[in-house]
């Protein structure tokens, strides 16, 4: 039962995936994961999990921007789509790496080598050959589980958000012609997918595992938050900031849903499966130019655009939520990780 669990928590993180993390090549970035939090900067990223027992598990590599191998990745709209099929790489590797933590203390649980209460208080009594071990048996369990996770994911997702929003519309053309005009039915399509988006986010709200991945996302945006007004990272100076950051997935997620509503006016095409099939190759432009928009807003917060990104930030009261103490210092540890690696490498984070 508690496998069964861990692969649905598993399940809902990656398809809460774009909305967890940064939608954006930053200074410094982060996502929630699975009892943790991993943070980025521009040369390295970290992870920081906590056990059930209260351990702290770690793990950190360095890391490359992509615009830096190949300048033409640096090319408006197509670094949009670079950066964030980048940076959800990142997050879903970042997200097994949480996963293999929950399945290896799951499997000691199992093997009896001690309950959860007396691994606090005593001294781990496994070898290393057979932690090692364990943590080999995780990551086959992973891979399976990540195999058929993607699967699952990539059919959900054009199911949910690009198949049975045109399908409605389509019905609903069919009882009243007055609605099958370009303009109106995008519309309609548009807004049943807005509705299903909200809706999928606001049921896994309720799920009491998921609602701790929101606050560890929560415990992200306060501790970068921090980072970027260049206080010290401690857990009091961490939770005094808000959980809502303009650059988070969040807005960019809703910003593509807004923009996508008027590309796909712009589509000749009436047929079923040719609105279905141009939804679907029309995604990597859409989320470009979604990209630029935010680019924008960010520097010109008195822009028309800027308006555009404003319902991602009042959907962060979902995917946001205030985190405890030791959240956020999981999200610190995490960034400290991050910077060491970031200063080891000659990379230098000064703040403008």
């Amino acid at each position: 039962m508690r496998k069964l669990i861990n692969y649905l928590r598993f399940l809902a993180a990656v398809q809460l995936l774009p909305a967890l993390e940064s939608g954006e090549e930053t200074l410094v970035g982060g996502q929630a994961v699975l009892e943790g939090v991993m943070m980025r900067s521009p040369h390295a990223w970290a992870i920081a999990c906590r056990k059930p027992s209260g351990e702290v598990v770690t793990m950190s590599e360095p890391l490359d921007r992509p615009s830096e191998k190949h300048k033409w990745m640096a090319w408006p709209i197509v670094r949009g789509v670079m950066t964030l099929g980048y940076a959800m790489n990142l997050g879903y590797r970042a997200l097994r790496f949480s996963a293999n933590v929950a399945i290896e203390d799951m499997m000691q649980d199992g093997e009896g080598k001690g309950s959860v209460e007396t691994a606090a208080a005593a001294p781990p009594t496994r070898t290393g050959e057979e932690s090692s071990q364990s943590r080999e048996k995780a990551a086959t369990v992973s891979n399976w589980l990540a195999a058929g996770n993607l699967v699952i994911s990539l059919a959900f997702f054009i199911f949910m958000y690009k198949y049975v929003p045109l399908l409605a519309a389509t019905e609903l053309k069919k009882i009243d012609p007055a609605l099958g005009g370009r303009i109106v039915f995008n519309l309609i399509d548009g807004g049943i997918r807005l509705l299903l988006f909200l809706l999928f986010i606001w049921g896994v709200s309720l799920w009491k595992d998921i609602r701790r991945v929101y606050e560890y996302h929560g415990a992200e945006h306060k501790t970068v938050f921090a980072f970027e007004n260049g206080d010290p990272l401690n857990t009091a100076s961490v939770q005094k900031y808000s959980t809502y950051h303009p650059r988070c997935g969040t807005s960019f997620l809703m910003t593509v849903m807004l923009i996508s509503i008027g590309f796909y006016m712009l589509i000749p095409y009436t047929t079923f499966w040719a609105r279905f099939a141009s939804r679907i190759v029309l995604l990597p432009v859409i989320a470009g130019v979604s990209y630029e928009i935010i680019r924008f807003a960010a520097k010109h917060r008195g822009s028309l655009f800027a308006l555009m990104t404003a319902p991602g930030l009042w959907l962060q009261r979902i995917t946001t939520k205030p985190p405890s103490d030791e959240m956020a210092q999981c999200a610190i540890t995490a960034l400290d990780q991050a910077m060491s690696l970031e200063k080891e490498r000659g990379g230098e984070l000064v703040i403008a």
